[in-house]
């Protein structure tokens, strides 16, 4: 009677198959287990020696079944994190809220969580999870969950995929389901409507109907939400190699104006189209497919430059000079940010020194091109210049010209300057000075640069 009342309670399936999971061997999912990493085989392997169930579970189960290789892999066990600790000289107990276990393996971090109870220890007013501390079966894992394709759960010992919410049936039919209420699960942790709509875009499934109509009655939650918690929200969105196609989501479902101030400049309610800004996103996606490293400070620098040029060319016109009229633009837009949603210090010094810079590529004559590239942050400006260039917004003959330059000789380097000065393109220079060439950075900043 009791467990039938708990089941009811929480929401659990009832009837003949209770408890009993859906088991796909191999030939129905295909996920051989020498496709898992070296370092999620030796944990699973070792809680398994010891006697503790233990699967890879999650995303990585999700993307293999998808043919995507996964970004990192999670394990779920039975054993208790002082257990998993026990067991892994390398290993440290992290989180308040609920804890788990990081396991370092060469570079490798498994992140093992303990299979959650149906019980949470405490919520607020709304809802919202508070301490989360509460162990249970794999089943009640499994329900607690957030969505479908997200509870399934790999045995690297006999390759066999265990499934208690027809999670492979959504997600061979491309469908986002939410586990339990969609309405209370997003009251429980409101940022669950935002990994709705990343992976939605991410992997370019439809968000079930059921699942979709609470998420605009609800965004409001997101706002009381810790500014640090969303902000590493949106870096995921963007960061997800389908950053534009999830900023697009985010307007559609209601979740971006108003809840990210950080987008409200960049996204109205008419979805107009910003080239500029869609080139910086396609950009960073292409350089994550290459597995190149990216900037975020470069990255919040496209979003909000929209925003920065608009008031530039508001001053520019009103006959302010270029650098002080785009200091000025920096510093209201700096002031409106911090006001609502204040961008880490390690990522705004980035962003303005590339805004700043902007002001010196027009300056091309004397020794400002040499004294410029002297610039820790010289190649980072250019790339951004090289975007506005395709953008539309400055000519691609100075973009050209930047390029000749940084790899001219110094002879080269000269006669660069004075076509400059015979086009009146700049003003003339008082000194000219010659500098070897070897003193000039030619690498460096941009999109390659990682705070």
């Amino acid at each position: 009677m009791i467990r039938k009342l708990i089941r009811k309670v929480l929401e659990l399936p009832m009837g003949k198959r209770r408890g009993k999971p859906r088991v796909y061997p191999l030939p129905q999912h295909g996920i051989r287990r020498d496709q898992l990493s070296q370092a999620a085989l030796r944990v699973t392997s070792r809680l398994q020696e010891a006697g503790y169930a233990a699967y890879v579970v999650g995303g990585a189960v999700r993307d293999l079944m998808l043919s995507v290789s996964p970004k990192d892999f999670d394990v779920a066990t039975n054993a208790t994190p002082e257990q998993v600790h026990h067991l892994f000289r390398r290993s440290r107990i992290i989180g308040r809220r609920f804890r788990i276990v990081h396991v370092m393996m060469g570079p490798e971090t498994i992140e093992v969580t303990t299979f959650r109870g149906g019980s949470v220890d405490d919520t607020n007013e709304t809802g919202r999870i508070m301490a989360d501390n509460s162990f249970g079966s794999q089943e009640e894992d499994a329900h607690r969950r957030d969505f479908t394709v997200n509870a399934l759960f790999y045995d690297p010992s006999d390759e066999t995929v265990i499934d208690y919410h027809n999670g492979v049936r959504d997600l061979h039919a491309k469908k986002l389901v939410m586990i339990g209420q969609p309405a209370r699960r997003y009251q429980e942790d409101p940022v669950r409507m935002l990994r709705a709509v990343r992976l939605a875009a991410k992997l370019g499934f439809e968000i079930d109907a059921d699942t979709k109509k609470p998420i605009r009655a609800h965004a409001h939650l997101l706002k009381k939400e810790p500014p640090a918690r969303l902000f590493d929200e949106l870096l995921k969105l963007l960061l997800s190699g389908h950053a534009y196609a999830c900023l697009k989501k985010l307007r559609e479902e209601g979740l971006a104006r108003g809840v990210f101030p950080l987008l409200d400049a960049v996204m109205d309610d008419k979805g107009s189209d910003d080239a500029f800004l869609r080139l910086g996103l396609d950009s960073t996606d292409a350089r994550l497919r290459a597995d190149k490293p990216i900037s975020v400070g470069f990255l919040l620098a496209t979003l909000l430059w929209r925003q920065v040029n608009q008031g530039w060319q508001r001053r520019l016109a009103a006959g302010e000079k270029s650098l002080p009229a785009l200091l000025a633009a920096i510093s209201d837009v700096e002031s409106e940010q911090d006001n609502d949603f204040a961008i880490p210090r390690r990522f705004s010094v980035t962003m303005r020194e590339i805004w700043t810079l902007q002001a010196r590529f027009d300056s091309r004559s004397g020794a400002r091109p040499y004294r410029f590239l002297e610039q820790p942050r010289f190649r980072a400006a250019y790339d951004f210049l090289a975007l506005r260039s395709e953008a539309g917004e400055v000519p691609a003959s100075l973009v050209e010209w930047w390029e000749r330059f940084q790899r001219a000789d110094a002879d080269e380097c000269e006669r660069l300057i004075a076509e400059v000065k015979d086009a009146g393109g700049d003003e003339p220079a008082k000194k000219r000075r010659r500098r070897r060439s070897g003193g000039r950075r030619k690498d460096g900043g941009g999109l390659e640069s990682v705070e």
